[in-house]
């Protein structure tokens, strides 16, 4: 089970007299980046709001938006109806001594300082009590569509992992006739250069020994097949959680061994199929940046 660190959630609900719409988005991210809007009148609550999201969601880059929908009874702003007194006689006195249009005098005074602004009441304990349920809605919503995500994720890094052990099959298949292919280029090369007889079949054969020796990739298979093993019963584990950084280092492993496979292979075909192990495996890393 994996769970991918894409998802959204959404949660509606009314609250006292105020309808909350909570929006959350969540993007991959080495650790939790959170970006927050709500409404001013939150703020005391945000530190808490902040808890719940870190905590629910792990990490990731989050954007969360809190919306007050306009209802009957909700009050986002108040209006400062004495100042907008005081900052309209004289307005209006202006506006005839100038004979201006008085009309849009009431577009002017909404724009002026502190006439306008947020209301100072908040949420009461209950009221908060029903927010925070709300919240952790949206949270659990979100988890619920990483999960989904999640299983998206683990077909494709499955496919990835077997494509890996396809080409490994074709190098383990083509390992063994290096051996006769060296022999008979070495065998080849020394005829021309010295002649046939003029070489000594023993020392031949010892350099030929240690050749192989220094050539050969059987550890490195061994390796590479425990790696995937691993990688893939990791993905099985039941916790979905924290999983991404363990089956990026997993990777790094597995690339070790293709490199190393690479560097020993001095064989056309086997060079080809570790170059499409290598493809492979960057398809795998990119996937698994997006997993928690």
């Amino acid at each position: 089970m994996l769970k991918s660190m894409t998802g959204f959630g959404r949660a509606e609900q009314s609250v006292g007299d105020k309808t909350f719409l909570i929006d959350i988005k969540s993007l991959n991210g080495k650790q939790f980046d959170l970006q927050l809007k709500m409404p001013a009148f939150l703020k005391p609550f945000e530190f808490d709001i902040r808890r719940l999201l870190s905590e629910g969601l792990g990490r990731g880059t989050v954007d969360c938006s809190i919306n007050l929908k306009e209802t009957g009874n909700a009050k986002p702003v108040t209006i400062n109806t004495g100042l907008a007194k005081t900052y309209y006689y004289p307005l209006a006195e202006l506006a005839k001594e100038l004979n201006l249009d008085a009309s849009t005098i009431l577009s002017t005074l909404v724009k002026l300082p502190e006439v306008i602004t947020p209301t100072s009441e908040t949420l009461t304990e209950t009221e908060w009590s029903q927010f925070e349920q709300m919240m952790q809605t949206a949270i659990a919503n979100l988890n619920e569509h990483r999960l989904d995500e999640g299983r998206s994720l683990k077909g494709d890094l499955e496919l990835r992992i077997e494509n890996i052990r396809k080409q490994q099959a074709v190098v383990t298949e083509l390992a063994p006739l290096r051996q006769t292919k060296i022999r008979e280029n070495l065998t080849r090369l020394l005829e021309e250069k010295v002649g046939k007889d003029a070489y000594d079949d023993n020392r031949l054969e010892q350099e030929l020994i240690y050749y192989i020796e220094k050539i050969d990739i059987s550890e490195e298979q061994v390796r590479l097949n425990n790696h995937c093993d691993y990688f893939i019963t990791v993905m099985n584990e039941d916790n979905a959680e924290s999983k991404g950084k363990k089956l990026s280092f997993i990777l790094q492993e597995i690339g070790r061994e293709i490199n190393t496979t690479g560097s020993k292979a001095y064989d056309s075909q086997i060079q080809k199929a570790v170059v499409l192990m290598k493809d492979e495996l960057e398809k795998a890393k990119e996937q698994v940046l997006n997993v928690m």
